[in-house]
């Protein structure tokens, strides 16, 4: 039987607070590439509020591997500085395709209104929704890394 000399203490705590960033990344990677494939192979039509979420997305998916090798703890303050914000326009635009928020509002004064839905999967996926679930899980990630993490 071959012994395996596993982390603890500090250490395992870093690798905790590495796998949660990473897993972070591997969210806003994709994320990013599924907004570059709706918009460039599916050719989608992008509202206002899809390119300001896509701002707060596509910086996380290239700061989050710098701040991995080696493990940077001050990279969690700096995503969530971009992905909170992410969050909320994501929300509102939910909100909005949802009908919750009126339409008269002016989210998008140019292009395609904000409150139409340009693709649904199963029935109730859109676009929104998966930037809510993508910013949410990114955030939460964030956030144990935070807690796990040493120093």
């Amino acid at each position: 039987m071959v012994a395996r000399n596993l982390p603890d203490g500090p250490e395992m705590a870093d690798t905790a607070a590495w796998r949660a960033l990473f897993v972070a990344w591997m969210i806003a990677a994709t994320a990013t590439l599924g907004a570059l494939f709706f918009g460039e192979v599916m050719n989608l039509p992008t509202c206002m509020l899809c390119w300001y979420q896509r701002i707060f997305m596509f910086p996380l998916a290239l700061i989050l591997p710098l701040g991995l090798f080696p493990l940077d703890r001050k990279l969690i303050r700096y995503c969530l500085a971009l992905a909170a914000p992410g969050l909320l326009l994501a929300l509102f635009h939910l909100l909005l395709v949802a009908g919750v928020i009126p339409e008269n509002i002016k989210a998008c004064t140019q292009g395609v209104p904000c409150s139409q839905t340009v693709a649904v999967w199963f029935g109730f996926v859109t676009i929104p929704l998966l930037s809510v679930t993508a910013f949410s899980a990114i955030i939460a990630l964030l956030l144990v890394a935070r807690a796990r993490s040493t120093a």
